[in-house]
Order: C-alpha cells, then structure tokens, then sequence
C-alpha cells in the first residue's frame, strides 16, 4: 500500500519516481521494505544534553548498553541527525537556541524528552528562567520519565520510536504520545506545541526568535496573542 505523503514537509524524489513509472513500484517492493528498515535502524542522535541526565544519556552509549547496537550513533552536528534528544532543564535563553538547532535538522525528524525537566521543567517549572517542558517549543515523539532515567529507559524509549517509525513508514496511524503526569504542575501559558488550542502566533514568534536570537529584550507573547498586535501586523505589512 502506497504511503500518502502530502501533508509532510519534505519529499522522496526516489518514491515519487516509483509512482510515475508503472509496475516499477512492485518490482521494487523489497527495495522498499529495506529503505524503511534503513530508517528504523539508523536514528542519528543530536544531544541536547544540559544536567545530570546527559550522564546517563553517555551512559547508554558505553559497553553494558551499547545503543550502537540498534545503529543508533550520536553525532555533533544537527545537519546529520535525524533524532534530537533533550537531555535535561532548558531555560527560557536557551530555547531559542533548541528551536534553531531543530529546524536545521532535515527531515523526517524526531524529538525524544528524557527526563522530568526536560518533560515538565520539574523541580524548576515554577521559576521564572525555566520552560516549562521542551514540547511548549518543539513537538516531542517519545517521552522517558525518570529523574534521571537510566541508560536501558533510554534504549526502551529508542525502541519505542522504532515502532512509530515503523508504521509511519507503512502508513498507518501513529498512536500520539501520551505526556507523563507531573504532581501538583501549573498549566503553562504557553500552549503545548502539538495542541490545537495553542495560538499560531506563539509558534511564529518562536520561529523567529529562534531566526534572529536577538534577546536584548524579554519576548512579550502576550501581546502577540492578543488581536490587536495581529490586526497592526497587517496594517504595517499593507503599507
């Protein structure tokens, strides 16, 4: 069955010339089964790893766990990756910073949240210079709960992005990630990044930020959010 790929933001020119030609696509179906065993098989890692769960995180690459095993290597670079791993607190100055490192991973991509404050902030969600979780700026495929969760967590959270992969690739419907509960966790005002409910005007404004990184002055997303700073947007880009 042939995957419908016309809401993603990127194209396989290789399949695209698959259904042009006719019965080229059957007899290459095992030529297909084996690309998308190549991409469940070989999730590069981008780190973004800031506090004690980047320990761990090494430490799910050292002998007894070994996450080579499953092709699954780290690299330094995002152009090169196809997995972000957040490892850790994330501050309101270096969100900006996330955001630019994840859109100039290429497509398809994938987010892994390990650990409470890369999740909800944790122990610090309720200060000022911290976000409360990754996914209010980058959407987030997989969540590893712990603090901090240990090397064979974050093999079984690899694996359970394997899965997703793996029927993403076959076209079929991808379960959403359900977000760990967090005791007693204020509501952040800013909406989650896969919510509907979420303003679009926050994610732009991210986006942007994220462009420029000019942080000489703190972001007012209220004021964005409201219709009138909208409504003088468009006045300003008419004139």
């Amino acid at each position: 069955m042939a995957v419908d790929e016309s809401d993603l933001p990127f194209e396989h020119p290789l399949y695209d010339l698959m259904a042009k030609m006719p019965g080229l696509d059957l007899a290459t179906t095992s030529v297909d089964k084996l690309l998308n065993w190549g991409v469940r098989n070989s999730l590069w890692i981008f780190p973004m790893a800031t506090s004690c769960c980047g320990i761990e995180f090494m430490a799910a690459a050292a002998s007894r766990v070994d996450m080579d095993r499953m092709g699954t290597i780290v690299r330094g670079t995002p152009r090169q990756s196809d997995v972000m791993v957040v490892a850790g607190t994330i501050t309101v100055k270096m969100a900006p910073r996330v955001k630019r490192l994840w859109d100039q991973m290429p497509e398809p991509k994938w987010c892994v949240a390990m650990g409470s404050c890369a999740i909800s902030g944790d122990f610090y969600r309720d200060i000022y210079s911290v976000i409360p979780g990754i996914d209010t700026v980058i959407p987030v495929d997989v969540y590893i709960p712990g603090c901090p969760p240990n090397p064979e967590e974050l093999m079984g959270g690899m694996l359970a992005l394997q899965e997703k992969v793996a029927l993403k690739r076959a076209g079929l419907r991808v379960p959403p990630e359900v977000r760990p509960e967090t005791a007693k966790m204020i509501k952040p005002r800013v909406g989650r990044a896969e919510d509907p409910t979420r303003e679009k005007l926050i994610g732009h404004h991210q986006a942007l930020q994220a462009r420029t990184l000019d942080l000489t002055e703190p972001a007012d997303l209220v004021e964005a959010m409201t219709p009138k700073a909208a409504a003088d947007g468009d006045q300003e880009g008419g004139a």
